[in-house]
């Protein structure tokens, strides 16, 4: 297995998505989405809707890397030739070989045309072929419908809802739902399929 380095700049693309290594000067174009789409992070942990709370979103990213926890992503979609949104890696443990792929959003414009199946094959693949981890853990609230069709689409088997395991920027308790690909799984045919769809 193979330890991730975060200070290394790990970029990963092909063709369609260009995953770059977030930055601070990065605040300006996500601020766009803070500003215009605030609906983005109706279900997230951490609201990044309005100027402030995208500071405080991206000052956490890159708080978190430099503490090994996560190694955050800008967006960008080659096909528009524009910036999409976000995505991490996060929770990493080199001592189990797991790790978790979330804080993913994207713009409105974005949603729906195979960016995310993309994005994930590119993050999938690194963690799996090059870390070489055993497994990759994805979270959703329990009610985003959404994002849990998404994750089931890329191959991912639900484990199961951690029941009101965590408090929303609403000050409400969210029910967390659990899926994962194991690297078995991962290599015995989701890998295949999905780069199939791409």
């Amino acid at each position: 297995m193979k330890i991730l380095d975060f200070n290394t700049n790990h970029t990963l693309e092909n063709d369609v998505v260009k995953l770059i290594p977030l930055q601070a000067e990065h605040l300006s174009i996500l601020s766009e989405f803070a500003i215009n789409e605030p609906g983005l992070w109706e279900y997230s942990l951490q609201s990044a809707s309005g100027l402030d709370n995208m500071k405080a979103y991206l000052n956490k990213a890159l708080q978190d890397k430099a503490n090994k926890k996560a190694y955050p992503f800008l967006v960008f979609d080659k096909r528009t030739n524009t910036y999409a949104g976000s995505t991490r890696f996060y929770d990493y443990l080199p001592e189990y070989q797991t790790l978790q792929l979330g804080y993913t959003w994207y713009g409105k414009a974005f949603q729906g045309t195979g960016l995310n199946k993309n994005c994930k094959y590119l993050m999938l693949s690194f963690a799996f072929d090059t870390l070489g981890v055993e497994r990759v853990e994805f979270r959703a609230d329990n009610n985003n419908k959404r994002s849990i069709a998404a994750m089931k689409s890329l191959g991912c088997t639900v484990e199961g809802v951690l029941r009101q395991n965590c408090a929303t920027p609403k000050g409400t308790r969210r029910d967390s739902i659990i899926l994962s690909i194991l690297k078995e799984e991962w290599l015995g045919g989701i890998k295949e399929k999905l780069a199939a769809r791409l």
